[in-house]
């Protein structure tokens, strides 16, 4: 579902990881921190459990803005991030993004990227995507 964004406009998309993807994760790049890994030793810090890593939450910001908005022929250009809280395994976010502006002699947009904790709506990241798309902008 390609959408052509404008200024304002808005897409969320809802997801959630497993262990599984985390370890999945942990082996691909080869952060094998404990604190993503075992939760015996994730039990003795100030998180109780294990969290997700930061950089793979921000996946979810690639998958979308690559996919279905503004969608395919999208390249990335930069992205900012802030680690704000912890995420979880198993628990539900909404990633929320929303155009700031466009350059359309560029075909460059920013677009403001946010995952918010679907249950307690507190935002766990967020940043801003440069994003250079020929076709959407």
């Amino acid at each position: 579902m390609d959408i052509a964004p404008v200024v304002d406009s808005r897409f969320e998309h809802q997801f959630r990881f497993t262990q599984e993807e985390v370890e999945r994760f942990a082996a691909l790049t080869g952060d094998d921190n404990p604190i993503h890994l075992d939760a015996a030793y994730a039990a003795t810090t100030n998180f109780k459990k294990p969290i997700i890593h930061g950089m793979l939450g921000a996946t979810v910001f690639t998958k979308v803005l690559g996919t279905q908005f503004p969608g395919h022929g999208s390249v990335y250009l930069k992205q900012t991030l802030e680690f704000l809280r912890p995420m979880f395994v198993e628990t539900d976010y909404t990633a929320v993004f929303t155009i700031r502006s466009v350059n359309a002699d560029k075909h460059v947009a920013e677009i403001e990227t946010e995952i918010v904790d679907s249950t307690t709506k507190k935002a766990v990241t967020r940043g801003v995507a440069t994003m250079i798309n020929k076709e959407k902008f």
